[in-house]
């Protein structure tokens, strides 16, 4: 689906606050309701919007500690890739998992409440997991920035 320049106040709006009303997204986009939610609806049927979430504050839910993790696998067979695949899809503490060129094979985003916490996870589920060879982890002293926002035309 192409965007149209119509579409990116939408998107830019709806990055900022995803629980706009159709009255304040029109007031903010200048943009007609039946046009808005005809125009969300469309991109949500092409996968443009893929979601509509709430994003919580870590430290307040007990996820305050930020690791960075750089994985090397046991092999790149299909069945190590495969299995590490799906081992890191089924733990929350992953927040994002990205196949990565360097001397690392991937780097995860993980939030854990503690340091404690990370090394169990580690240890636990990493390590013993028969598909990962190594575990480089750089712990997140401050955050500079966080978004989720996607730069847009």
């Amino acid at each position: 689906m192409e965007i149209s320049p119509q579409e990116i106040p939408i998107l830019r709006e709806i990055q900022r606050d995803a629980a706009l009303s159709l009255a304040e997204l029109s007031s903010r986009t200048g943009i007609a309701q039946s046009t808005l939610w005809r125009k969300l609806n469309e991109m949500e049927a092409a996968g443009v919007i893929r979601a509509r979430v709430a994003l919580l504050d870590p430290a307040k839910v007990g996820a305050k500690l930020c690791v960075l993790a750089q994985i090397s696998l046991m092999d790149h067979s299909e069945a190590c890739v495969t299995g590490f695949t799906q081992l890191v899809r089924r733990l929350p503490e992953v927040l994002e998992c990205h196949s990565v060129s360097g001397q690392a094979d991937y780097m995860l985003k993980v939030r854990c409440r503690d340091v404690e916490a990370y090394e169990a996870f580690m240890s636990h589920h990493l390590l013993r997991s028969g598909f990962v060879r190594a575990v480089q982890s750089s712990f997140v002293l401050k955050e500079i920035k966080a978004t989720t926002a996607l730069p847009l035309g």
